[in-house]
C-alpha cells in the first residue's frame, strides 16, 4: 500500500476521532442588552450603565448566547455612534424576528414608580414594555431582566407562563449604585459577578439576589431594594434545561 494512501486513511481516522463541538442550548435565541440611560440623579453623565451593557453582554456570550443574534445598544446621544430609541427598537425587532427559538431581554436604566427611563426624554411604562415583549417574543421562552429603581412595577405586566422576569427592585423600592463613582449599578454588577459561576438563569437570579443583599448589608442600607423574581409555569419546566455553556479548565 502506497504512503499516500496510508496518509489519507490516517487523516480520515483522526478526523473521525475529533470531538464534536457542543451545541449551545441557546442556539436560535435572540438577545438584546440596552443601556437606556447614561446620567446620574442630577443629570450628569456617568459610565455605569454603559459599563453594565458591555460587561453583561460579554457574560451572556460566554454563557452561550449566540453572537450573531445578540445585540446591545446604548441610548446616550453623545456616544461616538449614537443610536436613537427608534433605531434600537427596530434592531431588537429584527433580531427577534430572525432568531425565533427564545428571547433574552436585558434593560439597565433609572426607574420611577411609573416606568423606566428610556432614552433622552422618554419613559417606558409597564404596559408599553409588555406590548414590545409580546411583539418581539410572542409565545416563545422569554427571559426579561430589568435593572432600575422601582423595576418591580414591570412584573405584573410582563408575567406570563412562558416568561421569567427578574427585576433589580420591588415596585416600592430603589436600587443602588448609579453614581459617578460606581463601575456598574449594584444589581448589574451582581449579575456580572454571578454569571461565570451560574449554571442557568435560575441560579443567576438566586446568586444576583444574594449578592445584592450582601452589598446592601455591608453598606448599611435601611430599605433594601428587594429584587423580584417571577417564573411562569412553562418556564419552571424549561429553565433547568437551559444550561449555560462553560469552558473546560
Amino acid at each position: 500500500m502506497g504512503r499516500g494512501i496510508l496518509l489519507l486513511m490516517l487523516t480520515a481516522v483522526l478526523a473521525g476521532a475529533a470531538p464534536a463541538v457542543a451545541q449551545s442550548r441557546f442556539d436560535g435565541w435572540a438577545g438584546a442588552v440596552i443601556a437606556a440611560d447614561w446620567r446620574d440623579g442630577g443629570g450628569r453623565p456617568i459610565a455605569a450603565f454603559d459599563n453594565a451593557r458591555r460587561d453583561v453582554t460579554r457574560g451572556l456570550l460566554a454563557a452561550g448566547l449566540p453572537r450573531e443574534s445578540l445585540v446591545d445598544y446604548s441610548l446616550r446621544p453623545d456616544a461616538a455612534d449614537p443610536v436613537t430609541v427608534a433605531e434600537a427598537l427596530r434592531g431588537v425587532a429584527e433580531v427577534t424576528g430572525r432568531a425565533s427559538r427564545g428571547c433574552l431581554l436585558y434593560f439597565t436604566s433609572h426607574g420611577t414608580p411609573q416606568g423606566m427611563v428610556f432614552g433622552p426624554d422618554q419613559t417606558l411604562a409597564p404596559a408599553d414594555m409588555a406590548n414590545l415583549v409580546r411583539q418581539w417574543c410572542g409565545a416563545r421562552p422569554t427571559v426579561v431582566i430589568v435593572s432600575a429603581c422601582y423595576s418591580g412595577v414591570f412584573v405584573n405586566a410582563l408575567s406570563a407562563p412562558n416568561r421569567m422576569v427578574l427585576t433589580a427592585a420591588s415596585r416600592e423600592r430603589t436600587s443602588f449604585g448609579c453614581g459617578a463613582g460606581e463601575t456598574w449599578p449594584w444589581f448589574d454588577g451582581c449579575v456580572i459577578e454571578t454569571l461565570p459561576e451560574a449554571g442557568d438563569f435560575l441560579a443567576l437570579a438566586a446568586g444576583a439576589r444574594t449578592c445584592v443583599a450582601r452589598k446592601e448589608q455591608e453598606a448599611g442600607i435601611a430599605l433594601p431594594s428587594e429584587p423580584q423574581l417571577f417564573v411562569g409555569a412553562e418556564m419552571q419546566l424549561r429553565l433547568p434545561t437551559l444550561r449555560f455553556q462553560r469552558s473546560l479548565p
